[in-house]
């Protein structure tokens, strides 16, 4: 990984947008800080678009989609989104709405396995806002040891489940999106993009293993700090590091970013 300053005017020039993540990326410890709003405002107001991208529940992403200076947030990995239309918002999904009912029943069904298995897996206390996902605490009020998590996520696959880990929650799907091809989908839906375009034409911030399908396709990528956490687990870690943690390190990629671009445009080089 490369420092943050390594990140010249030319690259940051010909970005169309960022693409982040919001738990100990943009949010510290769950918190929206005002150093990490701000930073929104001023990468939107560099010309960029934004675009959320967690594995929140579908919930968060009405409410993100509708007050936050973003195009749209897409939520659960990737498997829905919320989208700004006008003054309101739109949810966007991959199924249609019976495929979605039935796939949801069936992973419900193999979740409440998993758990005879387990039955100290806590569910999270988003839980009720999700529609395409089941999730559980393993680092936001519960702590779950590695190894513990290793092999429920052993059993998990040995049922037919997915499983995505942040710092945080352990996600359990029976879809194949992850946040790159949720992303992907979502920008070509939204403003025409071919996908190899738009891998090199948005950034993607990020700092955990559910964040490894993007650090690995998207050609401009940066980890807060805390990124070095889960370094180990990433195929493929992120091309550049910010020189701080969660909300500051955010804060200060949207500074930086900011000000290259702004360098560009009045005739400097790199």
């Amino acid at each position: 990984m490369r420092p943050l300053a390594a990140l010249g005017a030319t690259e940051a020039s010909r970005l169309r947008g960022v693409v982040f993540d919001l738990d100990d990326t943009l949010l510290t410890h769950g918190e929206l800080t005002l150093e990490a709003y701000r930073a929104l405002f001023r990468l939107r107001d560099a010309g960029l678009r934004l675009y959320a991208c967690t594995g929140r529940p579908a919930g968060w992403a009405a409410v993100v989609a509708r007050q936050w200076p973003v195009e749209a947030c897409l939520a659960e990995n990737g498997a829905v989104a919320f989208a700004r239309e006008g003054r309101g918002v739109v949810r966007i999904l991959r199924l249609s709405e019976p495929e979605r009912l039935a796939e949801r029943a069936r992973l419900c069904a193999l979740a409440r396995e998993l758990e005879a298995a387990h039955p100290e897996l806590v569910p999270t206390d988003d839980a009720f806002m999700r529609l395409c996902d089941v999730t559980y605490d393993i680092g936001e009020r519960v702590s779950v040891p590695a190894t513990r998590l290793a092999v429920v996520r052993r059993d998990a696959g040995a049922l037919g489940l997915r499983t995505y880990a942040s710092t945080i929650h352990l996600h359990l799907t029976l879809s194949g999106d992850d946040k790159a091809s949720g992303t992907l989908w979502l920008l070509a839906r939204r403003h025409g993009e071919d996908p190899t375009g738009a891998l090199a034409r948005y950034a993607f911030v990020g700092d955990s293993e559910n964040d490894a399908p993007c650090f690995a396709a998207f050609r401009t990528t940066i980890g807060v700090a805390n990124v070095a956490a889960s370094a180990r687990r990433l195929s493929v870690p992120p091309r550049y590091l910010a020189p701080a943690a969660m909300g500051s390190g955010f804060a200060a990629i949207a500074d930086h970013l900011a000000a290259e671009r702004a360098r560009r445009a009045l005739g400097g080089a790199t």
